[in-house]
């Protein structure tokens, strides 16, 4: 991985006034993979990031590489496929950055779900990825993975397998590839409106360098907003009414020695039955997430609430209720 040369911010910012194939707004993993992506097939690429390269999502995740399992329910079988396929892919090529990790959802004799359906899930899973990892744990060998794990009416559990990444370090590894085959990015520039030309069409952007205030116009061919949750900001611009609709979801992290776990236990929530995961994850074990609307304003650092916080507490409290989780046992949120 190549380490960018003293000075090279400065360098790019003299660049920005030349005419570019293709601007990327966005420098979380969407936007470093298509910077890639065009670079590797000789378009000259600009990639502007308004903070820190994955600062957005690609920092904020439940660090998880998945084929999205839950959506064989919703019947997306193109997406769980591909989603799958890219997995194996990522598995295969990034070892280290994107890595197996085992998942067992817990059985209990008191839930009330389609035991057929999930076999039948985990199976369809398994032929999309052409590797066969699902199985049935007993109780005693899932409690062996989660040593506080409830044992009353523990029945086993679904075991199969999805994967685990470091996510800023993987936005990263990219982006320096993306670098290597050509392509400019610069962080602590934020696109502030699409320059259009007579026809209407936009062709480039009105930037602003945040560490000086200097403002440039950028030409280019395309422009691709990969801004994620922030994607209306920059949409607005031209006209489109607001397509996205912001969600939150919150984890907590807590010692592993306060919550030992080996891969990602899964139970469902008391309080509606939404699957909550526990992962061991660099040393500590995490736990998540929720998933509500989030009505704050985008531009401030979102932040867990409270009530979502209590709601993790009171899962984890159901299906370990030896593991004293006070505010004090909470490492980050």
């Amino acid at each position: 991985m190549s380490v960018l040369p003293t000075g090279w911010r400065e360098r790019a910012l003299k660049e920005l006034p030349q005419r570019w194939d293709i601007i990327v707004v966005g420098g979380g993993i969407s936007g470093a993979g298509i910077a890639r992506e065009a670079a590797r097939v000789g378009q000259r690429v600009l990639l502007l990031e308004r903070a820190d390269f994955a600062s957005g999502s690609s920092s904020k995740s439940s660090k998880m590489v998945h084929g999205g399992l839950r959506y064989l329910a919703e019947k997306e079988l193109e997406l769980v496929r591909t989603s799958v396929r890219e997995r194996q892919r990522l598995l295969r090529e990034v070892p280290g950055l994107v890595d197996t990790l085992p998942f067992a959802f817990t059985d209990y004799s008191f839930q009330e779900f389609s035991r057929r359906m999930f076999r039948w899930g985990l199976r369809a899973y398994d032929l999309m990825a052409r590797a066969r990892s699902s199985r049935y744990l007993q109780a005693d060998q899932t409690r062996a993975l989660a040593p506080r794990l409830l044992a009353e009416g523990l029945k086993g559990s679904f075991a199969y397998n999805d994967a685990g990444t470091d996510d800023a370090r993987l936005v990263m590894r990219v982006l320096f590839e993306a670098i290597e085959d050509g392509a400019w990015a610069l962080n602590y520039v934020c696109a502030e409106s699409p320059l259009k030309g007579d026809d209407g069409q936009v062709h480039g952007l009105r930037v602003r360098d945040t560490q000086s205030g200097e403002h440039h116009d950028i030409q280019a061919k395309l422009v691709i907003n990969a801004t994620g949750a922030w994607s209306d900001g920059l949409r607005k611009g031209v006209g489109v009414d607001p397509q996205m609709r912001p969600l939150r979801g919150t984890h907590i992290t807590v010692p592993r020695t306060l919550l030992p776990v080996e891969g990602c236990i899964t139970f469902m929530h008391p309080q509606d039955s939404r699957p909550v995961f526990v992962r061991e994850w660099e040393g500590a074990t995490v736990i998540g997430t929720t998933d509500v609307d989030h009505g704050n304003d985008l531009a401030l650092e979102p932040h867990a609430t409270p009530q979502e916080v209590d709601y993790l507490r009171s899962g984890v409290a159901m299906f370990f209720p030896h593991v004293p989780l006070d505010d004090e046992s909470i490492c980050s949120t």
